[in-house]
């Protein structure tokens, strides 16, 4: 295989990354234009099987969208609605305690919960949920509000984000969820979500979480109408962030859906893409612990092979995944243990059943 990588003229890379070196966004481009895949996965299967060994990750984990009304309206999204539109969504307090509760019978470790920028909920409405969540289970780890979320509650709160989020972390706010950081580049923000906070905001929130103590993932929205050069320079500023402050678990690209968005006439990513994005990702976030590759996306036959271009995480049981689905994703909207279980099998590595610190519950 070494001899594969040379031939793709990827040798100097080859070299660096056996000798732990960090590589330059220069190399970072020409890993994304390699035709090789297969020496692409190479590199970065080095990487992971360094830091992860055999082990491939996943979690029981429940997902709440507890509303879709949003004031942002971001081109590339299926899920976020005007408050008018007859598929507009919100959840009470209740509603939300309600959902915990019909799952209470299963070994869920984390709530996943997102929802959009509401133009009329109240603070209140935020620490309500928290604290309903953990009533109702309280030793769930609540994932909750990406960095967009974040700021806006601040807004509401009238509150500094480090004030905000002490906030809610007495709330019951456990961990931040990487979303809403799409792709940095101002170009692609301001042809894309212009009302969105901007990628130096997204940043600053999520050192901020990372100063406080709370760890939190990232993304990167890939395949619509960025750059290669604007993939690279996002993944860089992610990097500089993780040297700087720690906190980030794991990097989680995610594959743009264009159905029922109004960016709709651009194709589904592909799978070369898909794998490319995983394997680039983890030979330059060599800082990052770990790289998902969230089968509800890119699906689990992708999710499975991208095992072995540098994921050692495919995400978990994920049991009403709403926000991709809107966007026309065919996959599954939940997988049970066993299912994930022998899809890390059937991939040749060692499935591990954690908790959002990945902290091991369970080796199979």
């Amino acid at each position: 295989m070494e001899d594969l990588v040379k031939k793709a003229g990827l040798g100097d890379i080859l070299d660096k990354i056996k000798d732990q070196e960090r590589i330059s966004t220069e190399d970072g481009i020409r890993l994304y234009q390699s035709p090789d895949l297969l020496a692409v996965g190479y590199l970065a299967n080095i990487v992971r099987e360094r830091l992860n060994g055999d082990n491939a990750y996943f979690i029981y984990n429940q997902h709440i969208n507890y509303s879709n009304i949003c004031t942002n309206l971001c081109k590339f999204c299926a899920f976020g609605k005007d408050k008018s539109s007859d598929k507009a969504y919100e959840m009470t307090v209740e509603d939300v305690k309600e959902k915990v509760r019909e799952r209470l019978d299963e070994p869920i470790s984390e709530i996943h919960m997102v929802g959009g920028i509401h133009p009329d909920l109240p603070f209140s409405y935020y620490i309500d949920i928290l604290q309903g969540i953990k009533e109702v289970r309280p030793d769930v780890h609540i994932q909750a509000f990406t960095c967009v979320e974040i700021a806006h509650l601040a807004g509401l709160a009238e509150k500094p984000v480090d004030q905000t989020l002490k906030i809610l972390m007495d709330a019951g706010l456990d961990s931040i969820p990487g979303g809403g950081a799409e792709v940095f580049s101002p170009r692609i923000r301001e042809l894309t979500c212009e009302k969105k906070l901007s990628g130096e905001g997204w940043l600053e929130v999520t050192q901020t979480a990372h100063r406080l103590g709370l760890k939190t993932n990232a993304t990167m929205l890939y395949g619509h109408i960025e750059t290669i050069e604007e993939r690279i320079e996002h993944l860089d500023a992610l990097r500089t962030a993780q040297d700087e402050t720690g906190g980030f678990l794991a990097f989680i690209p995610l594959s743009f859906h264009p159905k029922n968005t109004e960016m709709s006439t651009l194709s589904r990513t592909s799978g070369i893409d898909d794998l490319k994005s995983v394997a680039v990702a983890r030979c330059f976030l060599d800082n990052f612990p770990h790289i998902k590759a969230y089968w509800v996306m890119i699906g689990p036959k992708m999710a499975q092979i991208a095992l072995s271009f540098g994921a050692d995480d495919v995400d978990g049981t994920v049991k009403e995944e709403i926000i991709t689905h809107m966007a026309g994703a065919e996959t599954e909207q939940a997988m049970s243990i066993e299912e994930l279980v022998r899809i890390i099998k059937e991939a040749g590595r060692t499935p591990v059943q954690r908790g959002t610190l990945y902290d091991v519950i369970k080796t199979y």
